[in-house]
């Protein structure tokens, strides 16, 4: 039986279109959900993107780091009304993590690589154990803020690729006043980040310096050292780097502190 939350407070600080399943997971497990959604991803492209995938040259790999990748992706492909199946033949998939594959196959693709730990680092180095190169390039599907991890692998490798921007992950602003509301009013027990960006834009709309109190739940180890380069403690790493590893960890967090509301 998964661990339960308890009646904490958690905020979620992720997107508004993916914070709504998040809600919907805490309630179940008996949280209280604060949304208070930090980012705005936005998909881009245009004919610059698409001459990239209707010349002549073909991908060995295509590489998504992100379900916002892939959903971005293929938007951009249906925008342009392209011939997908032509573009993609012969390529084979490799994705982050379930959740991308699981966005992946919603376009009739299946990964044919995931890593067992859910990073870009991880995608390296079981990348290079079980496959191999052919001459064609590689293909890496991005946002504005993705790390250099897999690029700079590449070039040190000798891997031919390409690389295609497809979303920008931007700071909410419009949510300042809210989550400074939140912070001061219902102080949540544990606040959740879900990729570097989201601390960061935390960091720059909370007005107060006081350290908080809060639990710190971070979805993984490039994410945990983000809110340490802030200053961030008392922070919590599921095992598992997902939403569900996230509630695990923070379930179970809460049962071994005994700190449990008094029914």
């Amino acid at each position: 039986m998964p661990f339960q939350l308890h009646g904490k407070k958690i905020l979620i600080t992720r997107g508004e279109k993916q914070a709504k399943l998040f809600s919907h997971k805490v309630r179940k497990l008996g949280g209280i959900p604060i949304e208070v959604p930090l980012l705005q991803i936005l998909c881009k492209g245009g004919r610059e993107e698409m001459g990239l995938l209707q010349g002549n040259e073909q991908f060995s790999w295509l590489f998504f780091t992100s379900v916002n990748g892939v959903h971005c992706f293929f938007t951009l492909l249906n925008h342009y009304g392209a011939a997908t199946e032509e573009i993609l033949a012969g390529s084979k998939f490799a994705a982050v993590g379930h959740k991308t594959a699981i966005e992946l196959e919603k376009h009739g693709f299946q990964a044919d690589f995931i890593p067992s730990v859910y990073s870009a680092e991880t995608m390296t180095k079981e990348f290079t154990l079980s496959n191999t190169y052919t001459d064609k390039p590689i293909l890496l599907i991005r946002g504005n803020r993705s790390r250099n991890i897999l690029p700079d692998w590449f070039k040190e490798q000798g891997i031919p690729f390409r690389q295609m921007e497809v979303y920008e992950t931007g700071f909410n602003f419009a949510m300042k006043d809210e989550l400074n509301r939140q912070l001061q009013q219902n102080k949540p027990d544990i606040i959740t980040f879900t990729s570097p960006s989201s601390v960061e834009a935390f960091m720059k709309m909370k007005e107060t310096q006081d350290k908080t109190d809060a639990l710190i739940a971070c979805i993984g180890t490039t994410t945990e050292e983000r809110a340490m380069d802030f200053g961030l403690r008392n922070l919590l790493i599921p095992d598992e780097f997902t939403i569900d590893g996230m509630l695990d960890k923070m379930g179970s967090y809460i049962e071994q502190k005994g700190e449990i509301d008094d029914e």
